[in-house]
């Protein structure tokens, strides 16, 4: 989509641009989150010489992982880059993926996702001669530019607010990679299920709002995806019988520590934490949205849209937010649906 115009750099500005690394690994990416990206931040803040950093994974040319990365200033955009280059190297040297993805399931999967998300004459440099998605090569780094989303996160504002959200989710999302049996489905799915009750309930206390909410979201990804059976029904519905009494406790649960009066310090562990984030979060994306510093692209794309009541800006700003943390993950749409789909039944049995 069209950005509204980014605004350019001035001189009172401090820190310096940001660097975008996209890591094609053609395997799950939390031994690289693990063994170069944490360690690299952590030096790299310990020097003093990094105002923020976010990843998100992604399949376009191949699965790979893009590292963003912004200096402390103008003067350490280099040094951050050297680093960066030679923490990458040394670990795809170490323990490359052994996966290729042009043959198999997976590259009929990614050109599905292609033939959706890049219909028609919007294919550019992506195709090669058949008609197909190119492929980077397995294990290897690229320089890109970074492109910030300014239509769908609200603008310029917007942005900067999505860029310091994203840095405590990168972190927990890390940290929870470190600590958790994410590898097995169970455990990962009900990682996800929680931090999504959290964020939905902080940005929409109301339950029939929060109900539409989150049937609309798996209605989103049911039409993103037709006739392509990634999106199911019945196989949800006939999964729900298993999960619905724990989901339903936690839900409630987690909705009464989030609305006033309750206290986010009561949910267990990490949920504590990530539930004071989501407060701040909200607040800081409500005041935005008053000021009148929210400006969003209009879903044809035609326009740009100023949005200043809050009731409506974070429900749009909940979507992307939601969907990139379960990104980061490694959660599939698919299972990012079908949660969506099971805590929106939830609520409504337990009405």
């Amino acid at each position: 989509m069209t950005p509204p115009t980014a605004p350019a750099t001035t001189p009172e500005s401090t820190t310096g641009a940001w660097q975008a690394t996209h890591v094609f690994y053609a395997a799950n990416p939390r031994p690289f989150l693990l063994r170069c990206v944490r360690p690299l931040v952590a030096e790299l803040e310990a020097d003093g010489l990094l105002a923020g950093y976010f990843f998100i994974n992604y399949w376009l040319e191949g699965p790979h992982v893009r590292l963003r990365l912004k200096p402390s200033s103008p003067g350490a955009e280099a040094e951050v880059a050297r680093r960066t280059e030679q923490a990458v190297d040394a670990f795809l040297a170490e323990r490359p993926a052994l996966y290729e993805v042009d043959s198999g399931f997976l590259n009929d999967f990614y050109n599905a996702l292609f033939d959706i998300e890049f219909p028609g004459g919007e294919r550019g440099h992506y195709t090669d001669d058949r008609g197909r998605m190119n492929l980077r090569p397995n294990n290897s780094r690229h320089r890109e530019p970074y492109e910030p989303e300014f239509g769908k996160y609200g603008g310029p504002a917007g942005i900067e607010l999505a860029e310091w959200h994203f840095r405590h989710s990168s972190n927990l999302v890390i940290d929870a990679l470190a600590t958790k049996n994410l590898h097995l489905r169970t455990v990962l799915l009900g990682t996800s299920a929680q931090l999504m009750m959290v964020i939905a309930s902080t940005f929409l206390p109301e339950r029939d709002e929060l109900t539409r909410y989150l049937d609309s979201y798996y209605a989103f990804w049911h039409r993103a995806f037709p006739g392509t059976g990634f999106i199911g029904t019945d196989e949800y519905d006939r999964n729900y019988a298993r999960t619905a009494d724990g989901l339903r406790d936690r839900f409630a649960r987690v909705r009464a520590a989030t609305a006033p009066p309750g206290s986010p310090r009561s949910l267990p562990g990490s949920l504590a934490g990530w539930a004071e984030h989501c407060a701040e979060l909200r607040d800081r994306a409500r005041k935005l949205a008053v000021d009148g510093d929210l400006v969003f692209r209009s879903w044809d794309g035609e326009r740009d849209e100023r949005i200043t009541d809050p009731e409506t800006a974070l429900p749009l700003l909940l979507s992307p937010y939601m969907h990139m943390t379960n990104n980061r993950l490694h959660v599939t749409i698919r299972d990012e649906a079908y949660l969506s789909h099971v805590l929106g039944r939830v609520l409504k049995e337990s009405a």
